[in-house]
């Protein structure tokens, strides 16, 4: 059975080069093979050149899920670059429409990991992006969900390498058992859970130094 990693976030915030860079870093130093997920709801976009009208976003959320359950079929480990859950945040931020949150919190309990973005990356501009009034409102609503659902999430700050090593570091108790002696990763995912102590999160603010300072006080 396919191990499913979320990536969720709000925009801005790296979930897709985090994807990539991890996507890469199993390939070059596990035998496992992972596959990345994109958001549809960015192709959907594209596509139609608008954005999504209430009654859509449902049709979204769905296609969403199965192109996940399409790539566990043929991978060891599945990146799912946004979940249903991104949708459901969005219905509930842009039409006040929270009809979604079930169907998104039960497959989002069907995720072996979530790895949640913080709000520390500098705002990039896309034409598909509202502006960075959006960023903590969406933050808040993931958190909610997630705490509601009383699934576990980590949340990753940091850039480039740091952000990369930050994600490995929350994911190295899931991935220790599927990695074996002659993986690259292991001895590292080893070596940083016994310095680290295992996952962390503030659920409190957006704050990474906050998160950071939460988690040492828990050592």
């Amino acid at each position: 059975m396919a191990l499913h990693i979320a990536l969720l976030g709000a925009e801005s915030t790296g979930k897709s080069q985090l994807g990539e860079a991890l996507l890469d870093h199993l390939r070059q130093n596990t035998s496992l093979r992972p596959a990345l997920v994109a958001e549809y709801l960015r192709e959907w976009c594209d596509r139609e050149g608008r954005t999504p009208l209430p009654h859509e976003q449902q049709a979204i959320a769905l296609e969403q899920q199965a192109r996940g359950e399409q790539a566990a079929r043929d991978h060891d480990i599945v990146l799912h670059d946004t979940t249903p859950l991104m949708t459901a945040v969005y219905s509930d931020l842009l039409f006040r429409d929270v009809s979604l949150y079930p169907l998104a919190l039960q497959h989002q309990a069907g995720m072996h990991a979530n790895l949640l973005m913080a709000l520390d990356l500098p705002w990039t501009a896309d034409p598909q992006r509202d502006g960075p009034h959006a960023q903590a409102p969406t933050d808040q609503r993931i958190r909610r969900a997630l705490l509601g659902a009383r699934l576990d999430f980590s949340v990753v700050s940091g850039q480039g390498p740091d952000r990369l090593a930050q994600a490995l570091n929350a994911l190295g108790p899931l991935l220790r058992p599927h990695l074996s002696t002659g993986d690259g990763l292991f001895s590292r995912l080893m070596d940083r859970a016994d310095r680290l102590g295992g996952e962390w999160r503030c659920e409190h603010c957006d704050d990474p130094v906050c998160e950071h300072a939460s988690r040492l006080q828990r050592r």
